[in-house]
Parts: structure tokens; sequence; C-alpha cells
């Protein structure tokens, strides 16, 4: 990896999807509001190969899938569906590349996949099961995808001309580990997977994406709990979540993110609405959670800015774009008062 680091102290981002469907107003949007670390811009009101799983599939190498009613299955040859998230995400890299060339490049691009086991758990095999119950199958994607989204990495590498760090989304993750997922048949669940296969996968994949970004990978999920020290543990850099809904953190939760901050693992807090609330919050309203994590982990509001960034909660897909900029804003302002805080 780089010596530099891969983001500054106290970063404002975003966790990647977008309202709209026009990739370049979106791309000149992010380019000129978060050039610290710029996301990549996901548009999934574009429907069938935008979505999570959608956009995955575009990625893959040598490997089809293709939209069935129950979801994405694997199939024998690529079909219009795959077909299209491959022209989506080849027309979104023209568009951050134009974007990028208005607006000078960015210190980091963000670029956002699904994870291994989120994939896995998206995709059914031929015969209906889902890809993460065949070792071999799981292998074959997880392989497929780490080779697509390292030639990701690198078309966006040459296409703007700045570093490029990876955010692997596992939403599917908790549910994985739970055995909650529901069979085919829907009467059943899939077995859970165990803890230290989960992390072993996660961990490969984490770091072979490492070797080729050349800076650390950010592990997204947006459970009420998310499984911190798995992630850290896989090797993520930073781990992203929502920090509007944690509640009361303690015991062994309010442990896996205080070994995070010692650890010097980045916490990537989601403190900005999705969605524009009823009434507009300011930045110190919105800031108030991450000071109070702070202070009931036993940490100063310097930590906030040495080893937080600030991001909306969730994904911005279902905002308007006036609130999509609004909360761009107001992820901005929560940096400029963790700063005051600080050094207070």
């Amino acid at each position: 990896m780089s010596d530099e680091a891969a983001w500054n102290p106290g970063t404002a981002t975003a966790l990647g999807s977008m309202p709209g469907t026009d990739p370049l107003e979106t791309a000149r949007v992010v380019a000129g509001e978060l050039p610290g670390l710029m996301p990549f811009p996901e548009l999934p009101a574009r429907g069938v190969g935008a979505d999570l799983i959608g956009r995955a599939a575009g990625l893959l190498v040598d490997l089809a899938v293709q939209v069935v009613p129950s979801g994405y299955r694997v199939t024998g040859s690529p079909g219009r569906d795959q077909r299209r998230a491959v022209d989506l995400l080849r027309w979104d890299l023209d568009a951050v590349e134009q974007a990028v060339a208005e607006a000078g490049a960015p210190r980091a691009v963000k670029v956002q996949a699904a994870g291994p086991w989120t994939l896995a758990a998206g995709v059914e095999l031929e015969r209906g099961h889902r890809v993460l119950t065949d070792p071999g199958a799981l292998r074959d994607f997880t392989a497929s995808l780490v080779e697509g989204l390292s030639r990701h990495v690198e078309q966006v590498a040459a296409r703007t001309g700045a570093r490029v760090v990876v955010q692997l989304d596992e939403p599917s993750l908790p549910a994985v580990l739970a055995g909650s997922l529901k069979t085919p048949s829907g009467y059943g669940n899939v077995l859970a997977v165990p803890e230290p296969e989960v992390r072993e996968l996660l961990g490969e994949v984490i770091g072979e994406l490492a070797d080729v970004s050349g800076a650390p990978v950010i592990a997204h999920c947006c459970a009420d709990r998310p499984p911190v020290t798995l992630l850290r543990r896989a090797g993520a850099g930073a781990v992203a979540l929502d920090a509007t809904g944690l509640g009361s953190v303690s015991g062994a939760f309010a442990d896996e993110l205080g070994e995070a901050w010692e650890e010097g693992t980045t916490l990537l807090l989601g403190l900005v609405p999705g969605t524009e609330p009823a009434n507009r919050p300011d930045a110190r309203e919105l800031a108030r959670p991450g000071l109070e994590l702070a202070a009931r982990l036993g940490f100063g509001p310097r930590v906030l800015i040495e080893r937080s960034m600030v991001s909306p909660a969730c994904g911005l897909a279902g905002a308007t774009p006036d609130w999509a900029r609004r909360a761009f804003g107001l992820v901005r302002d929560l940096t400029e008062v963790f700063q005051e805080e600080a050094h207070r």
C-alpha cells in the first residue's frame, strides 16, 4: 500500500447510491461535493442491473446470471439483464471520467460492490438453492467477483487519476451468520455459516482488494448491530455503520466499537438521514449521536476526527435530489462540528 493515507482524518463521504437516473449529472454532484472520498455513484432507480446484486453481476468474470421471478440465478451464458448491468457500469465510468475532468481529480474515489457473502446469498444456483450453500460455487463466485472488481478498480484509477478505495457492502451478512435466510421453498432457513468460515473468506477478499487498490478496504453493514469485530478481524480498515440507529450502546457491542477505535480501525459513522425528515435538523443536532457514542465508549471528541469519517446513515437512492445535496452539505458541516468539539 501507499505510504500516504487513503483518506484524511474527518473526511466526509457517502455510501454510494443516489436518486435519479442521470449518471453524468450525478457524477458531477458527487465530484463537486465530496472530493475527499468521492463515492462512485450508483443509481438503482434505473432498475434491473442497477441494484446491488445486479451491479455485482455486471462485474463477474466468466460467470453468467439471469433474472427469474425469484431474483438472480446462475445460467450458462449472459442474458440481457447481465449485459445491461455491464452497459450501465460502462456508462457510469464514462460519466465519472467526464465529471472528474471538469471538476479536477478528487483525493480518492470510493467504489462500492456487494461483498462475497451478500452476493452468494442473493444469487441462486440453477436448481434454486443459494450460491452460499455450495462450497464450490461460493469459491467460483468469490474469485469471479474479486477479479471483476479488481479490473474495475484499475479502470477507475486510470480514468480519474485518483486513488481508489473499495467498499464492500454486506447487508446480508447478519442473516448468513444467524441462519435466517429463507430456503427456495420459503418454509425453512439456510443453515448458518460458522463465523470462522465467514471471516476467512471475507479476509481473503479484503486482502486481495487491498493489494490491488493499495488502500484499506471499507466494509459496510447496515444492521442495527453489525459484526464489527468480525469485519475488523477480516482485515477491514474501516467499518461503515448507521450510527443513528445504535441507541444506547452497551455490553459486548460497546466493547466491539471501543476495540475498533483502540486498534486504529476507522468507523464510518452514518449520521445524516437518507431521506428528508419532517423537520430539517441542523448539524449540531445530527452530531449528537456521534459525540454521545464517543463519550459512552470513554473517548474524547478528538476520536471523531482522528478515527472516524461521516456519511449519510444509508444510501440516498430514496431521497430527492435536493435532499441528497443537502445531505452532502450536512456531512461536511458535521466534520466541522467535530473539529470544533475536539479543539475545545
